[in-house]
């Protein structure tokens, strides 16, 4: 197996694809709108995936948080409200906010489960800042730590109520970046003090299964990589100080806040402490390149994979979709538009 998640193509696997795959044995894939048509030929598709490599715990992830990074959409499926409503929500009555965020979450893992994904990059732990870059935004549960982590727990378990897996990014903190990381390299420049705040929600969930580093340079750590490349804040940051020993990946290797060639950056981020390797965009050159690059993944990685993805399958069967977003529209009433 090779410590990398890989993106597809299209709908269906090619011919190509399906040799690729097979032969080279990633540790997952990750699903996007182009790869989404209609519920039976989703199903489909990662019913391929799963009998490619014959399990049913196979890591298949997508970023369905809700608001504006939702892959699956109506008319098909439910519309998922972004972070921040549970935020305005949690001003108001924070108890019924995190019973909101935990339904909201179980309704997305039923949705997704019956779709055959296993793995939600879901909650984002990022604390808001003022005058940050607005790709965090509404995406985020708030300002304020103590509110983060609470939402993100409740997220969390709801996700694994419904059978689903969830991700906790983008550790150690987003939330202070200036510029976009799709489009550029943030530099955060706060000193260790200000990035107690960053990293208290992530030390708070540090439990958490499944972690997605920050494509961001922090001065006060280090101030020459991003931390996906830096084994001092994977090593000293996420894994001591922080104390997450949950399966850790990369963020996306496409995203212009990395520099180099992709099998190059897959190494890297291997190499600096990540359990695996993304690659979304679903390019052969990069993935046959990625292929060739990687080692085999771990003794310590393929543990983590493994307790990562032991809860799959495990939650409520017998939960309505209807009744799970009833119950969260009405606990939001309060703040509905």
């Amino acid at each position: 197996m090779k410590p990398v998640i890989f993106g597809l193509s299209g709908p269906t696997l090619t011919d190509d694809e399906r040799a690729f795959f097979a032969e080279a044995q990633p540790a997952g894939y990750i699903l996007f709108k182009r790869n989404i048509v209609d519920p039976a030929q989703l199903r489909a598709l990662t019913d391929t995936l799963r009998a490619l490599h014959g399990r049913d715990d196979l890591l298949i992830m997508i970023d369905q948080e809700g608001g504006r990074v939702m892959r699956m959409q109506p008319p098909h499926w439910p519309d998922f409200p972004a972070g921040a409503v549970f935020d305005r929500l949690y001003d108001v009555a924070p108890s019924s906010a995190i019973a909101a965020a935990r339904a909201n979450a179980h309704a997305i893992a039923v949705t997704l489960a019956q779709a055959g994904i296993t793995v939600d990059a879901l909650p984002l732990l990022d604390v808001r800042q003022e005058g940050a870059s607005n790709i965090m935004g509404d995406r985020t549960l708030g300002a304020e730590p103590m509110r983060v982590a609470a939402l993100g727990r409740a997220m969390l378990e709801g996700l694994a109520d419904g059978g689903v897996v969830g991700i906790v990014k983008h550790i150690p903190g987003h939330g202070r970046a200036l510029v976009d990381s799709h489009l550029e390299l943030p530099v955060v420049t706060a000193d260790l003090a200000a990035l107690e705040t960053d990293i208290a929600p992530f030390r708070t969930l540090r439990d958490a299964p499944i972690g997605m580093t920050a494509h961001v340079v922090y001065t006060a750590w280090d101030a020459q990589r991003p931390a996906s490349l830096s084994p001092t804040v994977i090593g000293e940051i996420i894994r001591r100080r922080i104390g997450f020993d949950g399966l850790l990946m990369s963020d996306d290797l496409d995203m212009k806040a990395l520099n180099g060639a992709i099998p190059d950056l897959a190494v890297a981020v291997v190499a600096a402490g990540c359990d695996l390797a993304l690659n979304c965009f679903g390019k052969m050159d990069d993935m046959v390149g990625i292929a060739n690059s990687l080692p085999d993944i771990s003794d310590q990685s393929r543990a983590r994979l493994d307790r990562a993805m032991a809860s799959v399958s495990r939650g409520d069967e017998s939960a309505s979709l209807a009744e799970l977003l009833a119950t969260r529209d009405a606990l939001l009433e309060p703040v509905a538009a």
